[in-house]
């Protein structure tokens, strides 16, 4: 039983730090729209290079651990275009006035205002994508957990730091889009909250279901829609709202900063 807490306890952790990158997102005023541009950037970094190095490359092991080696690379990318194919099908099913998918050109002079709906549809769905990403993830921080403590701590912590740039990107279209930072702040908390969530349920009901196969395809798919939400929503916000390079850097500087955090925890 104690393990059992001892698990649960580090999933808990390393999923509401979510809440850690959201109050980090809301010290800002919402008037500064270079710090918009250059955060929604780095969120698109982060997400880019999480999924494209970090999950793809799990998914593909554990497909091929389920399989063989050319299978299990083949299931991966079916996955990942899936996961893509999946996000793209219900964007597309949001009415074109409430479609954040579409950018508007301002051709006058005045500075151009966010555009609300378009920012708090993204908000959520990047929501929505992190919180399918965290419930195997969080499954998987508890699962290492009971099996090898001093694995799982260095394992949650590295989540963690994963999780505070995933906050900021589901708080700050939110806070933009309404001005509230506690509205802001709950769904970045409940995104995060995901994780102790994926954790309980493997452990009372999918437990003997979960393998190498299925969490293989779950995580492809999840690489796939996390990259379409950079690409489609998170990039061209930022270009939108402030100067191109701006969001480039922030691209950038995202990508490092998970690549430091995994190289940490090697």
């Amino acid at each position: 039983m104690e393990n059992v807490l001892f698990a649960f306890s580090l999933t808990l952790f390393a999923g509401l730090s979510t809440g850690i990158g959201s109050l980090i997102a809301l010290l800002t005023k919402t008037e500064n729209k270079k710090f918009l541009s250059i955060s929604l950037g780095f969120s698109a970094g982060v997400m880019i290079y999480v999924s494209m190095i970090e999950i793809f490359m799990k998914a593909k092991d554990s497909l091929t651990l389920a399989t063989d080696p050319k299978t299990g690379y083949w299931l991966a990318t079916i996955g990942f275009f899936g996961g893509i194919v999946f996000i793209g099908v219900i964007d597309k099913l949001i009415p074109h006035e409430t479609n954040p998918h579409e950018i508007v050109v301002h051709h006058d002079k005045k500075e151009s205002k966010p555009n609300n709906k378009k920012m708090l549809h993204m908000g959520l769905f990047t929501a929505l994508a992190l919180a399918i990403h965290n419930l195997p993830e969080g499954l998987a921080t508890f699962i290492s957990a009971l099996d090898d403590p001093k694995i799982a701590v260095p394992i949650a912590i590295a989540i963690a730091l994963h999780n505070i740039p995933e906050g900021i990107a589901v708080s700050l279209p939110i806070y933009y889009a309404t001005g509230s930072k506690k509205k802001a702040f709950i769904y970045s908390f409940l995104s995060g909250l995901a994780e102790p969530i994926g954790a309980l349920l493997g452990y009372t009901i999918l437990r003997p279901f979960i393998n190498d196969l299925t969490f293989g395809i779950v995580f492809a798919g999840v690489a796939g829609i996390m990259v379409f939400i950079s690409l489609d929503k998170l990039l061209p916000t930022a270009e939108e709202y402030g100067e191109h390079h701006l969001s480039i850097y922030g691209v950038v500087v995202g990508m490092a900063v998970m690549g430091l955090s995994l190289l940490l925890f090697l």
